[in-house]
C-alpha cells in the first residue's frame, strides 16, 4: 500500500516531505485539515434564498486540485461523516436528517465533485488553467444535475417548492441563482491553485 496519497502533479505532491512516515502524517493532517476548511466555508454565505451561496464546492474543488484525487474524495467523506455524525459542520447545521433531507444530493455530490476534478489534478490539471477550469465547471455542472434530481425526489419536504409545479419551481429556487455565482467560484479555484503551482514550480 502506497504510502502518499497524492502524485507529484499535485500542489501537496510537490512538497510534502520525503520520508514514508512523513509523508503519511501529512496526507492525514491535510484531510483532517480540509475538512476544517470545508467547514468554514461553509458558514461564509451570501443570503440568498430559499438556499444560501456558500464557498463549499470552492473549497472542495480548491482542495482536490491542489491535492489530488484520493486526498480530495477522503476529506469530503470524513466532512459528510462529521455532519452525519451530528457536528454543525453544515451550512445549517449536521445530523443525518439533513444529510437525507431535500439538499442532501449536493452534500452527496461533493464527492462525484472531488474525485472528478481530483483525477485531473493527478494527471497534470493544475498546471494548466483552463485545463482546470474547464474540469471544474463540468464537475460542478454534474453536481448540479445530481443535486437536482435528488431535490425532486424530497420536494415534498420543501416548503418553497411549488407543488403544482415542482419542476420549475425547484430549478428556479436551487439551481438557477447559483450558476453564475458556481461559475465565479471555479474561476476563483483554478486561479489560485494554478497560481500556487506556478509559484511553487519557480522555486
Amino acid at each position: 500500500m502506497a504510502v502518499t496519497l497524492t502524485t507529484p502533479n499535485t500542489l501537496l505532491g510537490a512538497i510534502q516531505p520525503k520520508g514514508d512516515t512523513a509523508k503519511l502524517a501529512t496526507n492525514l493532517a491535510t484531510v483532517v485539515l480540509g475538512t476544517l476548511l470545508i467547514t468554514i466555508c461553509a458558514k461564509i454565505s451570501v443570503p440568498v434564498w430559499p438556499v444560501p451561496v456558500t464557498l463549499q464546492s470552492f473549497a472542495i474543488v480548491a482542495l482536490s486540485a491542489a491535492f489530488g484525487m484520493r486526498i480530495g474524495v477522503a476529506t469530503v467523506a470524513l466532512y459528510l461523516l462529521e455532519g452525519a455524525l451530528g457536528l454543525p459542520v453544515f451550512a445549517a447545521g449536521g445530523g443525518l436528517a439533513y444529510l437525507a433531507g431535500p439538499t442532501g444530493g449536493f452534500l452527496l455530490g461533493f464527492l462525484v465533485l472531488a474525485a472528478i476534478v481530483g483525477f485531473a489534478a493527478d494527471r497534470g490539471a493544475s498546471a494548466k488553467p483552463l485545463t482546470l477550469f474547464a474540469t471544474m465547471v463540468g464537475a460542478e455542472a454534474l453536481l448540479l444535475v445530481l443535486g437536482f434530481a435528488w431535490l425532486l425526489l424530497f420536494s415534498g419536504q420543501a416548503g418553497w417548492i411549488d407543488q403544482n409545479n415542482v419542476v420549475a419551481s425547484a430549478f428556479a429556487g436551487a439551481i438557477q441563482p447559483f450558476i453564475i455565482w458556481d461559475i465565479l467560484k471555479m474561476a476563483l479555484a483554478a486561479l489560485t491553485v494554478t497560481g500556487l503551482w506556478s509559484f511553487t514550480a519557480k522555486r
